[in-house]
């Protein structure tokens, strides 16, 4: 029975993450009218619900990945199931984002003409480089495919190894930086965008750190190796998201 259950589940989660995914194209997209759009009368309220959608997702996020939540979790959840459960999880976490947000009239940009055209072309870029980076990491561990489908199968689950190429040979998290496009390039940046904006940009740093933190903890060694040898993002000189000594790497994750 349990097994059954994990199969199903696991169906449910990939057709749930590719809807995820569309709605969450229009969501980030924007709608060009939202900046005269008179949405709503309490904007402290909406600035409080937005907040409190867009933190639920950042922290939630964080929390599910973290060694010792999973440890516990191992309880109820088989691990070949983890990645469904996660990406399934994740996927409630963004459609009650969306479902629920408050949009917020006027805001600190409006661009039409030709500063529409750019920041629309550089939305679609971030997309492109979002799926070829998940598509060079592994979209099926993303999904939580690769380990789910062997299992229910009984087939042996495949190891992952820690082999870093392309564009991770260049920076440690371009997922992340591919991601901070997605909300940062819109042709009009609501108030309620730039709430968006101004949490997830936080855990998008906040969530390299602790994804460094990790994979220094499941990898070890190689990792920290690699973290002295590419940064996490390109410009960054100095500080944990830069590339950091072994000598002055953390290596515990409780």
């Amino acid at each position: 029975m349990a097994r059954g259950f994990w199969i199903l589940f696991g169906a449910a989660t990939h057709g749930l993450f590719a809807a995820t995914v569309y709605y969450l194209y229009l969501f980030l997209r924007g709608d060009p009218s939202a900046a005269e759009q008179v949405v709503t009368k309490d904007v402290r309220e909406a600035w409080l619900i937005d907040s409190l959608l867009a933190v639920q997702f950042a922290v939630g996020h964080s929390w599910l990945l973290h060694p010792s939540t999973r440890k516990k979790l191992s309880k109820w959840i088989p691990g070949p199931a983890y990645g469904v459960f996660f990406c399934g999880a994740t996927c409630l976490s963004l459609l009650l984002t969306i479902a629920f947000w408050r949009p917020i009239a006027g805001g600190p940009w409006n661009w039409t003409a030709e500063g529409f055209v750019v920041m629309r072309f550089a939305f679609f870029l971030s997309w492109v480089a979002l799926f070829y980076s998940l598509y060079v990491s592994g979209i099926g561990y993303q999904t939580g495919w690769t380990t789910w489908w062997p299992w229910i199968r009984r087939r042996p689950v495949p190891r992952r190894d820690f082999q870093p190429r392309s564009v991770f040979l260049l920076l440690r998290h371009p997922v992340y930086l591919s991601f901070l496009g997605l909300i940062w390039f819109t042709p009009t940046m609501t108030w309620d965008r730039a709430a968006l904006v101004f949490w997830w940009t936080i855990y998008i740093f906040a969530g390299s750190y602790l994804k460094d933190r990790r994979l220094e903890h499941y990898i070890g060694a190689p990792y920290r190796e690699y973290q002295a040898e590419v940064p996490g993002y390109p410009g960054f000189v100095f500080g944990p998201l830069a590339r950091v000594p072994t000598s002055a790497a953390v290596t515990e994750v409780r």
